[in-house]
């Protein structure tokens, strides 16, 4: 293949950023704005000596799992990526992107695998699922203000203040900021010459309390006239919590480090099933709260918990599943490497009530192995024992020393919550070669019109 040629292909599957891939005589082609069913002609625009990357010329005949997408700037957008995918499509695409990676990377056999495997787990409604967004703010061309989202691999702002994977009341506060900004001429924040004062909006809302937070990120220590801005914001039904954060560094990091609260209170709280969090600006939470409810119900069955057990959850964030799991195990222990996230978990566990949820700061990875070697010098020569570990790491999967350790504690089953599940094969593929089985895999639909699945699996101690 050569560049600039114009070839004919058919999508045959869905890459990691969304782009379709085909291929020509095994030479595979990347092409967005195409679904898998597609038969595209397409311009080739690079090309390497195996594969190459293609723009979209003209869809020849569209899958029959086509669709118009809702959102009229969804191709622009870099949000959602196969929002042109019927949602049952999408489902098949991610069940499949689970059950390959195990079989092609973790080495599990087909005929297991579609055993043990339970249907994905989907929404049904897939649209305004998230709790929280981040809006950039710009200029357009004629120098008013303008919110949205980036276009996928760059940092021009795609005007959009109703987001369909967002909450409604997204846009009226969008809107009140951007006619407070046109009215006492206040700038948008430039990457390239620095100045301007804003730069993101964070919006977070609980769907169990109706709780609204509201935090504007600036290139400055205050917002000329923020009285006026703050009293009109906080008419909106729901308005819990409005915050400044100050953010004058020459970074893509989006939230500052100092935080000042402008009304209200510093946080919102939410629910998860029958558990309350409190949720600051920089708190991780599940952005789906619907689907995270039944991803920790999977986690919490899995564990099989019956009230004498200790376990640990690693990677806990906030606590959220390890309030889950305190609900019914006897000692729970989170590591986070967050200290503010820590800090979160040591409240929600004393919001509601919970004794027996512990949580230390630090690297998973450096926290369990320490702990071990610690119990086993004073505790001469006994090995530490954990009944149940849970995990949920970033999308990098576990190091290998702390799969090590996991191995030596001896639980008697182990939880993976992963939202990659090319790093949950490979860590799979380890415990398994260490006195582990492979029980169960549920995959769950966390962001719907994304090519991203989150999955839980239950691993359980091979009995000698």
């Amino acid at each position: 293949m050569n560049k600039n040629e114009i070839v004919t292909v058919t999508i045959e599957d869905i890459g990691v950023g969304g782009e379709g891939i085909g291929k020509i005589d095994g030479y595979t082609l990347f092409v967005k704005d195409t679904v898998i069913g597609d038969v595209v002609e397409v311009k080739i625009m690079k090309a390497k000596k195996h594969y190459g990357y293609a723009r979209l010329m003209k869809i020849l005949t569209p899958s029959p799992n086509r669709i118009t997408p809702p959102c009229p700037v969804a191709r622009q957008c870099g949000g959602c990526q196969i929002q042109a995918m019927s949602y049952e499509e999408q489902l098949r695409f991610k069940q499949n992107k689970v059950k390959n990676n195990l079989i092609r990377l973790g080495g599990f056999a087909e005929e297991r695998i579609e055993t043990i495997m339970e249907p994905i787990c989907g929404m049904e409604h897939p649209f305004h699922y998230r709790n929280k967004a981040q809006f950039p703010i710009g200029q357009d061309k004629e120098g008013n203000p303008v919110a949205g989202f980036y276009a996928g691999r760059t940092h021009q702002i795609i005007s959009n203040l109703d987001c369909m994977l967002g909450v409604e009341e997204n846009e009226k506060i969008l809107q009140i900021l951007l006619a407070f900004m046109k009215k006492y001429h206040l700038s948008a924040y430039d990457e390239q010459t620095q100045r301007g004062l804003f730069r993101h909006v964070l919006i977070r809302y609980g769907f169990t309390t109706k709780e609204i937070m509201v935090c504007f990120v600036v290139n400055g220590n205050r917002i000329p006239h923020e009285e006026e801005l703050v009293a009109e914001l906080m008419t909106i039904s729901g308005m819990t919590s409005i915050s400044l954060s100050v953010n004058r560094e020459n970074t893509n990091v989006i939230m500052g480090k100092e935080i000042r609260v402008l009304a209200g209170q510093a946080y919102i709280t939410d629910y998860i099933g029958n558990v309350k969090y409190q949720i600051s600006p920089l708190s991780f939470y599940q952005v789906n709260p619907v689907q995270t409810e039944k991803l920790y119900g999977y986690a919490l069955e899995y564990a099989g918990l019956s009230g004498g057990e200790t376990v640990w959850d690693l990677y806990c964030g906030i606590g959220t599943i390890s309030l889950f799991l305190a609900q019914k195990a006897k000692q729970v222990y989170g590591v986070e490497i967050v200290p503010q996230a820590v800090e979160d978990a040591r409240k929600n566990a004393k919001l509601n009530e919970m004794g027996n949820a512990e949580f230390y700061v630090g690297k998973a990875e450096e926290v369990l192995p320490e702990y071990y070697a610690s119990y086993e010098r004073e505790h001469k020569g006994e090995t530490a024992h954990a009944d149940v570990i849970v995990v949920d790491p970033p999308r990098k999967g576990c190091e290998e020393s702390l799969l090590r350790t996991m191995v030596d504690m001896k639980p008697e089953r182990i939880v993976y919550v992963s939202c990659d599940s090319a790093t949950l094969a490979r860590d799979l593929k380890y415990l398994c070669g260490e006195g582990y089985q492979l029980e169960k895999v549920q995959a769950v639909d966390m962001f719907p019109m994304t090519v991203h699945v989150e999955c839980v699996v239950l691993m359980s101690k091979v009995q000698n």
